[in-house]
């Protein structure tokens, strides 16, 4: 009996054994069935054999990678990411679920979701799992450099350069940190040994139009980030790049080509790059006097970041158009109306008959005499200065102050400057007690009303 009972426990136990081997066996068959149905981009199927296995087996943390892997192809990026955590958590890495494949697929998931913290220790521990390549030591030293830490970044681009010396991206980022570190002949050197090494290689002319813009050489600058544009990596910021040049440069109307541009080639909405293209594209429309399309711009900032640079005093500053016609004909007329709109608001409000009117860059210039009663009387009539500014930024004392000489040059009696900002404290102190009276918003929306503007 005794015998017996041990020969069925030995039966039992090979058994299990043999259930253990089989399934064994037969998991890296079903694995290597996922890996080919992702393979012939059959991703949905894929997808419901790893959960399949998933559904048996939880701590199944190869058919978590599988699955993974299934939704990356089927860029299902999100989900993706959360099964590569799952996985990161807890699995242990073998043939079937090889470290330094996974670690890439998940530092790449990290930068894609901007989770760079997270990204740069994947990349930290690829350094180790692969001490000689390159491309994991210049991964962090792009992300130092984001994060502001040029010390750093530029150790790990020269341990690239050191294991690839042909890697052109880690000199041209080098040449970058050397620039701004005002290392101006060694920074050249490595953009042009960058350049030398591949002048295909369309992302290291960001970095020399960035040198070149530094140096107000805005022409220059201008072309190399025109080529960068071949990178759809840096299509975006050299847009962006190209229409800041031509914004220093005071070539207001290219500029807004190259941000409209900047914002048709965003493929993430909620960017950094995206936010500064409808930024700056709304201050060129500003500019041009565009109003209504430079509020739209500020409205879909606002949506996804309020507190994104001055969108929120820009909006407050404007609400007042959509109710109040007069003010938005003063702010948006063209050049022609507008000197119109001066003459009348002169008339309304302060009495002044416009004897000769100018258009300027600010606005527009009126010199002017007082209609009185006994305008019949042969008498010579004084003459006044009238400024009105249709500008967003608030008239400093300088401007007070040029006007003022500007009326006595002229020699007009009085000087009126009337704006659709605001003056700054400087200035109201200057005009105390000054042969001139600042008009400031309000007081003009008023005289605007009363023109029947």
């Amino acid at each position: 009996m005794v015998v017996v009972a041990v020969i069925l426990i030995l039966l039992v136990l090979i058994g299990f054994l043999g259930v253990f081997v089989i399934k064994s066996l037969a998991a890296p068959k079903k694995l290597d069935g996922i890996n080919k149905l992702i393979k012939q981009q059959k991703f949905t199927q894929a997808q419901k054999a790893a959960k399949s296995l998933i559904a048996k087996d939880p701590r199944d943390y190869h058919a978590h990678y599988y699955l993974g892997k299934a939704y990356l192809a089927d860029r299902k990026n999100e989900l993706a990411l959360m099964e590569f955590k799952t996985v990161a958590n807890n699995a242990l890495f073998d043939a079937q679920l090889p470290e330094a494949e996974f670690r890439k697929q998940l530092s790449q998931l990290y930068l894609k979701f901007n989770q760079l913290d997270e990204a740069l220790k994947e990349f930290l521990l690829l350094t180790k799992l692969e001490p000689t390549n390159a491309e994991n030591f210049y991964q962090c030293a792009k992300i130092y450099e984001q994060q502001s830490n040029a010390e750093t970044a530029l150790g790990f681009y020269q341990k690239a350069i050191k294991f690839n010396k042909k890697h052109v991206k880690a000199w041209a980022g080098m040449g970058m940190i050397l620039f701004r570190a005002k290392q101006f002949n060694e920074a050249k050197k490595a953009i042009d040994y960058a350049l030398r090494l591949s002048p295909e290689t369309y992302s290291t002319f960001y970095y020399l139009g960035k040198i070149q813009k530094e140096n107000k050489d805005y022409p220059a600058a201008v072309k190399s980030f025109e080529k960068a544009c071949r990178d759809p990596e840096f299509k975006q910021r050299a847009l962006l790049e190209r229409g800041s040049c031509y914004m220093m440069a005071g070539a207001t109307d290219n500029a807004q080509l190259e941000f409209e541009k900047a914002v048709k080639a965003g493929k993430d909405e909620k960017s950094q790059e995206s936010l500064y293209a409808r930024y700056f594209l709304a201050s060129c429309y500003e500019k041009n006097r565009k109003i209504d399309k430079a509020i739209e711009q500020w409205q879909i900032i606002a949506k996804i970041n309020r507190n994104f640079r001055d969108v929120s005093a820009k909006l407050s500053e404007y609400k007042d158009l959509q109710s109040n016609d007069s003010l938005k004909e003063f702010l948006t007329s063209s050049n022609a109306e507008f000197v119109e709109i001066c003459k009348k608001a002169s008339l309304a409000g302060f009495s002044m008959a416009a004897q000769t009117a100018e258009e300027t860059k600010w606005g527009c210039q009126i010199i002017a005499t007082e209609v009185k009663k006994d305008d019949w009387m042969n008498v010579r009539k004084q003459l006044f200065l009238l400024n009105f500014y249709r500008v967003t930024d608030p008239i400093e004392d300088a401007e007070v102050r040029r006007t003022l000489d500007l009326a006595k040059s002229k020699n007009c009696a009085k000087a009126y400057a009337c704006t659709s900002s605001e003056f700054t404290s400087s200035a109201m102190r200057f005009a105390e007690n000054r042969p001139i009276e600042l008009v400031s918003r309000e007081k003009l929306e008023a005289i605007l009303a009363k023109a029947g503007i």
